[in-house]
Parts: C-alpha cells; structure tokens; sequence
C-alpha cells in the first residue's frame, strides 16, 4: 500500500521494516546473536544495503525473498527492540527524506522516526486477517508457510512491539487510523491518498 502511494504521488519510498530485517539477515549470516546489542547494532551501523529498482541488495546480493521468511520476521522484531540497534538506524531512516517527498511505512515512523510528518496514518488489522495475507504472499513467492505458526508469531511480535521500552508500537494522537480488516489493497490506498490531498 506504502509503496502505491509513493508511486501515485511520485513519491520517495521507505520500507523501514527491511531495514530491521536486514539488520537480523546480516547478524544471522556473520553468526552474531540477535540479543548481542553492541554486536548487532555495529551490524546495523555498517549494513552494506542498496534499495534498487524495486530490489533489496545486501553487500550485492538480492535478498528481497530472504528477509522475508518467518525466521527472519522473528529475528527483526527480536532486533527492533534494542535500544542500540534503533539508534544505528534512526538517521539512516531520516536520510530517505528528500524531494519531492516519502512515503515511509514503519511501526514508529509517526511516532519517533519523522514526528513532524504532515499525514500520519495508523494502519491495523486483524491478526487473523494479517495472518492470512502474510500466509499468501509467502506461498505466492514459493516460500514455506504455516498458518497457525504465523498467527502466534504476529500475535508474539505485537505483544513484543507493544510493550518495548524503545519506541513502543502505538497509534499518535495526530494520526488518521486506517482498520484494513475488511478493506481490499485499492480501497486502503484510496484513503490513505484521500487524507493525502487534504493536507498536502
């Protein structure tokens, strides 16, 4: 949705989730930790990471799929609660802002990342239907998949998000709340470009 937005409104785009993804692939494939702060967040300082024509690049290497799998959803909401970590990517994050605008999709985009932001949107749903969507698009890329493992670990991971000491995942008092549950991909974006053209 994040990324159709940015598209229509001709955009710069931010998926601020792979970065913390990315993070967990490169400290799982240089066998450090993911509760080793000091070691992961040095990881996440250096991250040798190009987003190109719509490709992720890790030292090179697409890994767009990679970061994708449950293992790794896991290891980056294990990573996105270390204070260090966060703080090793937060300028990074606020380097993608640039002309014409961004579109920057993240649970503490509005909240820490660009506060200042002139729309924010709260994007929620279900876990089951999170869950579901989540289980479709990794049987769609060939990747494997299971359905009650995936619910529990949303479930897990919103648990985790929420009660973090670090930017907690929560909704701003500013920010325009957005329940996808039963909203299709057009229909979201809609709204969101909707809100868009009101305070742009």
């Amino acid at each position: 949705m994040a990324a159709r937005v940015a598209a229509t409104l001709g955009f710069h785009y931010l998926d601020s989730g792979s970065l913390y993804r990315l993070t967990a692939l490169a400290a799982n494939n240089a066998g450090v930790a993911w509760d080793d702060e000091a070691g992961v967040a040095a990881i996440a300082a250096g991250l040798p990471v190009v987003f190109e024509g719509g490709e992720v690049l890790l030292s090179g290497s697409a890994v767009g799929d990679a970061i994708r799998t449950e293992e790794i959803s896991v290891g980056a909401s294990k990573v996105a609660a270390l204070p260090a970590v966060r703080a090793a990517l937060l300028q990074r994050q606020r380097d993608f802002r640039e002309a014409p605008g961004l579109v920057a999709e993240g649970r503490d985009m509005g909240s820490v990342v660009f506060p200042d932001a002139q729309l924010k949107v709260f994007l929620t749903a279900s876990a089951e239907a999170r869950a579901d969507r989540r289980y479709k698009q990794l049987i769609e890329k060939g990747l494997p998949a299971n359905m009650p493992h995936l619910l529990q670990d949303l479930r897990d991971r919103d648990a985790r998000d929420s009660a973090r000491s670090v930017a907690p995942l929560q909704k701003c008092a500013d920010a325009e709340l957005l329940d996808t549950t039963s909203l299709g991909i057009e229909e979201s974006v809609a709204a969101i470009l909707a809100w868009a053209g009101k305070t742009l």
